[in-house]
């Protein structure tokens, strides 16, 4: 297979633990609202330490209770950078939010470094629920999830077995699984997933007989036949419009095989009972996937669609950010 297709399909993918106190510094392209504050926590996924951002709602006070909202990044990406901004928004709602680094990323722990495992960012989002379950200002009968991109989808898969969810709520919501398979359009054929995988299973010989890990970019220069959407992913992870220097641009080419194996959305319709708000652009190229996930919900559901917005304009440009949060503050407040 040409580099450029592995690439392509590479960047298809789109106890209580002590802690200190943050400042806006630490979230340069976040920055916090008058007397919130974020803070520094970590948890255990199994062996390994995660890293997280805890945002407090304005005039927090330890003796209250509050719910809670996990906040899940996208493929390639980390906490300080959209999905720290929704957990900001959501904490100026009155909300407790956890925005965290999946393993294996960003300040979290993990090796080998930039796995994308989908079973463990499914674990991941249960280990995060552990930790706010163990918070005493965290109403337990009270937590809801959010996940941007690929973190949607794995929100999703993880709320279908994991009831102290009580609410879910995606944004450009990606199924990393379907996405790998078939592409971002949903049109590659089974032909060339197989020759991915034979990629795949050479580069595993290769490595297990001493050769050196394989690196391929999230996001690749973009040329004239880039969709709009990875155009954009480019704008946002390469340039100084979302750019974070722990968002480095890689992904562990073995990654391939885990990913192609996961599919979010399967039994969606018999085990995903809590309510699901889906929230995409009418003009991004990955709105069939929230379509989908929709048609397979069987609870109570909504497919909210911003008009104008892309996949990537709801990461971060106000006029559709707002939008997004101005349903899922009421979504949630009413849910959880």
């Amino acid at each position: 297979m040409k580099a450029g297709a592995v690439l392509t399909v590479a960047l298809l993918l789109s106890s209580q633990a002590a802690f200190a106190a943050g400042t806006a510094d630490k979230d340069p392209l976040i920055g916090l609202n008058a007397g919130q504050q974020v803070q520094d926590v970590y948890f255990k996924n199994g062996a390994i330490r995660m890293d997280g951002d805890l945002y407090l709602p304005d005039g927090f006070d330890k003796n209250k209770k509050y719910a809670a909202i996990i906040v899940t990044h996208p493929g390639g990406g980390v906490k300080e950078q959209t999905a720290g901004l929704y957990a900001k928004k959501l904490a100026s709602e009155g909300f407790v939010t956890l925005a965290f680094d999946a393993s294996h990323q960003g300040d979290s722990g993990g090796e080998p470094r930039f796995l994308e495992n989908p079973t463990e960012r499914v674990e991941d989002i249960r280990s995060g629920v552990d930790y706010l379950s163990s918070l005493a200002f965290v109403s337990q009968d009270r937590i809801g999830a959010l996940g941007i991109c690929a973190g949607g989808g794995y929100t999703i898969n993880a709320a279908m077995t994991e009831h102290r969810i009580k609410a879910v709520g995606t944004v450009s919501a990606v199924d990393i699984g379907l996405t790998t398979r078939k592409g971002w359009n949903g049109d590659v054929p089974v032909s060339e997933q197989l020759k991915l995988l034979d990629s795949v299973a050479k580069q595993r010989t290769a490595e297990a007989n001493g050769a050196e890990p394989l690196y391929v970019n999230y996001v690749p220069q973009p040329d004239a036949n880039t969709p709009r959407d990875l155009r954009e992913a480019y704008e946002y992870y390469r340039t100084p419009r979302g750019q974070h220097p722990n968002s480095t641009n890689q992904m562990l080419f073995t990654s391939i095989d885990k990913m192609t194996a996961f599919s979010a959305f399967d039994q969606m319709g018999e085990l995903l009972t809590q309510p699901l708000l889906l929230i995409a652009g009418s003009d991004a190229g990955s709105l069939w996937q929230s379509k989908q996930a929709y048609e397979l919900a069987n609870s109570k559901k909504e497919l909210f669609v911003v008009k104008g917005a892309t996949h990537m304009t709801l990461y971060d440009q106000p006029e559709h950010v707002d939008q997004a949060v101005k349903k899922l503050a009421p979504f949630f407040k009413q849910n959880i």
